[in-house]
């Protein structure tokens, strides 16, 4: 009697399995649906976010095409300030979404946790009573039956069943597998979103920076277009100045490179420090260069337009060798706020006219990690990103003061290399 109820309960597994009893969702679908409209909804939001600051950035490359003037001016920081304002919403909106995704796959492990402790009890009570039954002799079996079909219909049935355990231990093992998937997508939205937040707290602080600038600016023209070309020619010549006083430094440097320990000359060994690339000045004897820029010795870098407040990321992984601001010493136009980097491959790269900087020396950043924040600062006389190549052996840290006793910047810490160190960007871009 014990063995037909064993039997009959074995037949009863069989149909509800094959039912699909055993992956039947624990979570509640409205809750589901209801996150899934909410991510759709702010998906939508960052769409209508990202075409608005298209708009913005195309008004400010019309605007950057003109004639540098006080009016101008003040546009360009309006408009970036409009800009800046929607990145923040932008962001706002993306933090929204990936907490619903959060919220969305951290029920899918809840639902999959459930579904994998319901699957193994009953597969280990179904294991459990195949080996009472197959514990029974062939002979046994075959006595238990009044005639030989009721005994092919067992053994038949015991088939079933062993194939059906087979795709269920299968079917147990790709929920496993989807769990940790699934941890591991929770695991990476919980970084996009701590990215994301930091993103938020940096946007906000280049808002504020373009607020005091925009004062600041105001302030020391008085409104006037007569002092604000007065104070755009003055910026002009100081960068000339500067530039004088590097070139003599740098012919002065004399470091050996070795060459075999830099990165062969391939394009893609770095990544592009912006999201949209806009050439504005080429490495070496440019045409402007030639015309008296740089004081005819050249571009030591490549130039990017950038409006205030763009993401600038880092070209390839890499240590932060040095954080400065040349700004914060009085009168002295140099590359304002900078970021350098030191790679593994005999490279260092250098980011400057950066408005903000959000990392510190000595942290280790990954390819496409977010620096800081293209700016106007510096000898700069237009928001840009001046993007500088190193032979890692030739550059250096120094306090310019100890080199040059009569600058302006004497008491600024600035890279500095031998001109031999200099490298083409676009070789290794």
């Amino acid at each position: 009697m014990f063995k037909q109820i064993n039997w009959l309960f074995l037949i009863i597994v069989v149909v509800l399995v094959t039912a699909g009893f055993l992956t039947v969702s624990i979570v509640d679908a409205s809750i589901v649906d209801e996150l899934k409209d909410r991510i759709s909804d702010r998906n939508t939001k960052i769409q209508e976010l990202e075409k608005e600051i298209a708009e913005y950035q195309e008004d400010l490359e019309e605007v950057g095409e003109e004639k540098q003037t006080l009016t101008n001016e003040v546009k360009t920081l309006d408009i970036s300030r409009q800009k800046i304002g929607t990145d923040i919403k932008l962001t706002q909106n993306k933090i929204d979404s990936t907490n619903y995704q959060i919220q969305e796959l951290s029920l899918g492990i809840d639902d999959k946790e459930k579904n994998i402790d319901k699957n193994t009890e009953v597969i280990a009570e179904t294991i459990r009573t195949m080996n009472e039954i197959e514990s029974d002799s062939l002979i046994e079996i075959v006595l238990s039956n009044n005639d030989i079909s009721g005994f092919l219909n067992q053994i038949e049935t015991l088939q079933q069943f062993q194939s059906k355990m087979r795709d269920d231990v299968k079917r147990l093992t790709g929920l496993k597998a989807e769990l940790v998937d699934t941890k591991t997508q929770t695991e990476r939205k919980k970084k996009e979103l701590a990215d994301f937040k930091g993103d938020l707290a940096d946007q906000k602080y280049v808002l504020d920076i373009n607020r005091k600038d925009k004062n600041t600016l105001l302030s020391i023209t008085k409104n006037k277009e007569s002092n604000y070309q007065k104070l755009l020619n003055e910026k002009v010549e100081a960068r000339k100045a500067f530039e004088r006083e590097l070139l003599d430094l740098e012919s002065q440097l004399k470091i050996e490179i070795d060459e075999t320990k830099i990165a062969k000359k391939e394009k893609g060994v770095l990544a592009w420090p912006l999201d949209k690339i806009t050439v504005t000045q080429h490495f070496g004897n440019t045409k402007f260069a030639q015309s008296g820029g740089y004081n005819g010795s050249g571009h030591n870098g490549m130039d990017f337009r950038a409006s205030i407040g763009t993401k600038v990321k880092t070209a390839l992984t890499g240590v932060v060798t040095a954080v400065g601001n040349t700004d914060a010493v009085p009168g002295c136009y140099s590359y304002g706020k900078f970021v350098l980097i030191k790679h593994n491959n005999g490279l260092t790269t250098l980011y400057a006219h950066l408005s903000f900087t959000s990392v510190k020396k000595g942290d280790t950043v990954i390819t496409g990690d977010t620096i800081g924040y293209s700016g106007n600062t510096g000898y700069s006389t237009g928001p840009h990103l001046h993007f500088g190549v190193y032979a890692s052996q030739g550059v250096r840290i120094v306090r310019y003061g100890d080199y040059k006793s009569k600058t302006n910047c004497a008491d600024a810490n600035i890279p500095v290399a031998p001109l031999n160190a200099y490298l083409n960007p676009i070789d290794y871009l």
